[in-house]
């Protein structure tokens, strides 16, 4: 594809839009064919973990990406779309954290984390946090993810000495339904 592109010479936006959007259209297709290779190789007895292995994921990931989960409470299938903006959603939570706004992150808790985790209480885990690894410089890009009924957000931070992963669950009416501060493992 490279050496098309690079055998016409373009000058004009148009030029670059119209090649931009052909390419799009391109990954598209393949993603469609992947998925449909999939889709056969699992109704021929393939493993998630074969998948995963040709795929260069984990089984898990290859699951994730391209199962169709069946919800054991009812046998229909699971809905698997995460919840629209919610790496936005836990960024700006992080930032809330780390700016000390403990309220605005305990308005967003729905009733069982209000109920288990009071704005004092969330103000001590973050100072514990602070004590153990410096002040917060920083987050990275979330890995964002539909479980069930909710959605989960990986967060990668960064601390002056150290690095956690802000695991914020979220319910599809935007309220908090978990809140982890996890140290992150070495690869």
């Amino acid at each position: 594809m490279e050496a098309i592109l690079a055998s016409r010479v373009l000058t004009r936006s148009d030029d670059w839009a119209d090649s931009i959007g052909r390419a799009v259209s391109m990954q598209a297709a393949a993603d469609d064919v992947v998925r449909a290779v999939v889709q056969q190789a699992r109704q021929n007895g393939a493993t998630w973990q074969v998948i995963g292995d040709a795929l260069g994921v984990t089984r898990q990931a290859a699951f994730q990406r391209y199962g169709k989960p069946i919800d054991p409470r009812t046998g229909e299938p699971m809905n698997t779309t995460p919840l629209p903006g919610a790496a936005e959603l836990a960024a700006s939570v992080i930032q809330d954290l780390a700016s000390g706004r403990w309220t605005r992150v305990t308005e967003q808790f729905d009733p069982s984390m209000r109920d288990g985790l009071s704005e004092d209480a969330l103000a001590a885990a973050w100072a514990q946090i602070v004590g153990l690894s410096g002040a917060f410089e920083g987050l990275g890009e979330p890995e964002v993810t539909r479980a069930g009924d909710v959605t989960i957000t990986n967060t990668p931070l960064a601390l002056e000495a150290g690095d956690y992963t802000a695991r914020i669950v979220f319910r599809d009416d935007r309220t908090i339904a978990g809140l982890h501060i996890l140290e992150r493992q070495a690869p």
